[in-house]
């Protein structure tokens, strides 16, 4: 079976970026098994189209697990999940959909729920020893923010941090320096990481004070590219518990009552 290299580049190019480092890999393929498992049925009795699609996807995402590939609402097309991506493939193995999926029956987008699902598998695969966490003992709900620390939106939300976590809601801080890697504020961000105190160097760097410039085996590269992957281009991007995008700040008590609705949901 042969592939079109310049379309398969094209499409799959951030799908293959979500596989290195190899220890970020390997976090992935546990998230994306489990989370397939929990809800769907077992794989050990899979058909003939699920194996061929497995098979050509395998081509181009080596080591993927066949649990990762699952049935689509439309007969003969496969969801194909690694975190933070989500595509579909045919039985064949010949074509490949970069899209949603949408029910006109019902007017609902298939696609979205499961995309969400990718999205928290990939931010919660960081791990919390990654972020630097502002939060209640007993938080009702948990957000993950991507960050930089010289967002004036950004700030604003900071400063208001002790009304978020009053309001029962945990904050998990991803670094998300908009100008790239290397820059002013990428380097602001290497330097809170770094820091004995993270917290509280995040708090003065986003108060305009001067963090003292140091250097450490840190995370701020990985969760730039991160956001990159998920499509953030602006700060702060507000990534709920069940794996939604709210762009910019929101004010405490209507971020709560989004979260409660979502919950409810």
């Amino acid at each position: 079976m042969g592939y079109n290299s310049a379309v398969v580049s094209s499409l799959y190019a951030t799908v293959i970026e979500v596989w290195f480092p190899m220890n970020f890999l390997i976090k992935l393929l546990v998230t994306a098994s489990a989370l397939v498992f929990l809800n769907t049925p077992a794989m050990a009795d899979a058909d003939a189209d699920i194996k061929q699609a497995h098979a050509a996807v395998q081509k181009m995402i080596p080591n993927i697990p066949l649990e990762a590939i699952q049935p689509s609402p439309l007969p003969g097309l496969y969801q194909v999940m690694v975190p933070p991506q989500m595509f579909y493939i045919s039985a064949d193995g010949r074509y490949a959909v970069d899209g949603d999926l949408i029910d006109l029956k019902s007017g609902v987008n298939v696609s979205t729920a499961l995309r969400d699902k990718m999205r928290i598998a990939a931010v919660n695969a960081q791990g919390e020893e990654a972020m630097i966490v502002y939060g209640p003992k007993k938080p009702k709900h948990t957000v993950t923010v991507f960050t930089d620390i010289d967002c004036g939106y950004c700030r604003k939300l900071h400063n208001e941090m002790a009304k978020y976590n009053k309001a029962g809601i945990q904050v998990r801080y991803l670094a998300y320096p908009r100008a790239g890697v290397g820059s002013g504020s990428y380097q602001k961000a290497v330097s809170v990481w770094c820091s004995k105190d993270k917290s509280e160097a995040m708090t003065r760097a986003k108060q305009g004070q001067e963090v003292k410039a140091k250097d450490c085996n840190n995370p701020v590269a990985q969760q730039f590219a991160l956001a990159q992957r998920l499509g953030i281009r602006g700060t702060p991007a507000i990534v709920t518990e069940q794996g939604q995008i709210l762009p910019g700040y929101v004010p405490a008590e209507r971020l709560k009552t989004m979260l409660d609705g979502h919950a409810m949901q």
